[in-house]
């Protein structure tokens, strides 16, 4: 008996990622100097995030990343700016796009307090169960849509005949009654 091979890669990232387009901001060493680059992420986790960027940043050289966290539903505190020290993991260059997206920037953070990789954490599952729920609801309001619509049929009282269109009722020889 053959044994298959896996055709799925293996994970090797320890923490859970989530697609996020979060504003955040790199600064860094590129060739012609220091470079500030406003940008968007792709993807975050409690380990580090993608975006992509305008200038090449070379591998293993030092960053330093702010991100905007959003307010997430029932917390106290409201958006937030995480400010770390990340390293370039990868960037590779992107052909054929625009300018301000020629490479894809991948960072890990090096020098981040426990408490802000927490905040993190929390806003991946967060935004791991808005996903959960979103791929469920069509499912579910389909479903309850039909159970809703059987039993509105099933009590509905029985239809009556419309009136003629045109002009009073017409009686056959009975006489009005008052």
């Amino acid at each position: 008996m053959a044994v298959k091979k896996s055709t799925r890669r293996r994970e090797r990232r320890r923490s859970t990622r989530v697609d996020a387009k979060l504003s955040m901001r790199v600064e860094g060493a590129h060739e012609g100097g220091p470079a500030q680059i406003v940008t968007e992420s792709q993807n975050i986790s409690a380990s580090g995030i993608y975006c992509t960027s305008s200038h090449f940043l070379p591998p293993l050289s030092k960053v330093m990343l702010t991100i905007v966290l959003p307010k997430m539903p029932g917390q106290k505190r409201g958006q937030e700016l995480i400010k770390t020290e990340g390293i370039v993991v990868r960037c590779d260059a992107t052909p054929g796009r625009k300018p301000e997206a020629r490479y894809q920037l991948a960072c890990m953070f090096a020098d981040i307090d426990p408490e802000r990789r927490e905040r993190i954490e929390e806003f991946v599952a967060w935004r791991n169960l808005q996903a959960l729920h979103a791929a469920l609801m069509p499912a579910r309001r389909k479903t309850t849509t039909t159970k809703k619509a059987a039993v509105r049929k099933a009590t509905r009282p029985p239809r009556e005949r419309p009136l003629a269109r045109h002009g009073p009722p017409t009686t056959t020889g009975a006489p009005p009654a008052k």
